[in-house]
């Protein structure tokens, strides 16, 4: 279970042998609330007691207690980051456009990876919704809402990155999938490719079928058939790009193309067109999705449709900064951002 939780109760600190409020209170030789008060620079308390509790709390090596504050305050300065899968190098690079900004703001992020299972992402919004995190943001595992129903429902301050989900308080921020479908094998078709294989992964998640659905278009647009067999889906890891190219390399007809729906799925293609004594592109031409950072190493040289990760991350907690704040922005919003088609040496 990877969720990092840096805040310390109350309970913690005593047998941690840190120092409380009561602890600086009855050193000072006065009430909790003069020192809760000394410490919020309250305009009410004398300046000389002031600097003497303030002395005393310092000497003390006294730190406020983060959940106490959030609760007079109303704001812990936390914020909930799930994402499906954290071995996919797309969404640490998201996750880290994320922190930065976050860290500049002053907040702290509690990272939750689902490993795309539901129930293990209902858990962990469970969890966060009791740190009393002050925003979420959530690249989903699927696009089924139920249970994500009662985040949306209770108004919590919510951004959904890289998939979209249809309810009237989602705001989503991903990328133009269907234009960078299109542009991947527009690209293919006019390196002269007429058999272009479309490798998916999960069939029920709008990525993927919006990347079909680009795929599609660029077919139709160019007057080539649609043909089932060069179409299958699996799952959004290596591994199953590395079987569905298997298969498509036993076609009596095989592809001399193929357009992956990430790079993870691509790098599997590539590992098996390789493992079967083919050359890349000469005989089979690869283009994924994403552009993470394996794609441009030199032994790989991957053609893809690149998203602006960092920027993606980033974005994400400005937007969500603003829905906190309440200046003017309302839930509900699809940010779309442009692809760019980054060409290598496998095409």
């Amino acid at each position: 279970m990877i969720c990092y939780n840096i805040l310390v109760n109350v309970y913690d600190r005593r047998m941690l042998d840190i120092p409380t409020i009561k602890d600086v209170a009855k050193k000072a030789g006065v009430s909790y609330a003069t020192v809760s008060r000394a410490l919020n620079n309250h305009p009410e308390i004398n300046e000389e007691t002031k600097k003497r509790i303030i002395k005393i709390a310092m000497e003390m090596g006294y730190q406020p207690n983060a959940i106490a504050q959030g609760l007079v305050k109303k704001e812990t300065k936390t914020i909930g980051l799930i994402i499906p899968d954290i071995t996919n190098p797309f969404f640490p690079e998201v996750a880290r456009g994320i922190e930065d900004t976050a860290v500049e703001a002053g907040y702290t992020i509690f990272l939750c990876n689902t490993n795309w299972n539901v129930e293990r992402e209902e858990r962990y919004l469970n969890v966060l919704m009791q740190k009393q995190v002050d925003g979420l943001i959530i690249a989903p595992s699927s696009e089924e809402v139920s249970h994500l129903k009662k985040i949306l429902d209770s108004g919590m301050n919510t951004i959904f990155i890289s998939r979209v989900i249809n309810h009237a308080n989602s705001t989503c921020i991903i990328i133009d999938n269907i234009r960078g479908g299109q542009q991947a094998v527009e690209y293919l078709i006019q390196r002269g490719h007429q058999r272009i294989a479309f490798i998916g992964g999960q069939e029920d998640i709008s990525t993927n079928q919006e990347r079909l659905q680009g795929y599609t278009q660029a077919l139709k647009n160019n007057g080539l058939k649609f043909d089932d067999s060069l179409v299958k889906t699996g799952s959004f890891k290596r591994d199953s790009g590395h079987y569905i190219m298997n298969q498509f390399l036993k076609l009596k007809e095989r592809p001399t193309a193929v357009f992956a729906a990430n790079d993870l799925l691509a790098l599997g293609a590539i590992q098996a067109i390789k493992e079967n004594g083919l050359c890349i592109p000469s005989d089979i031409a690869v283009v994924g999705f994403d552009d993470i950072e394996f794609a441009s190493l030199p032994e790989i040289q991957l053609t893809t449709v690149a998203q602006p990760k960092y920027d993606m991350g980033s974005l994400a907690f400005s937007t969500l900064m603003e829905l906190i704040k309440g200046g003017g922005y309302s839930s509900g919003r699809k940010i779309l951002l442009d692809p760019v088609l980054i060409t290598r040496k496998t095409s």
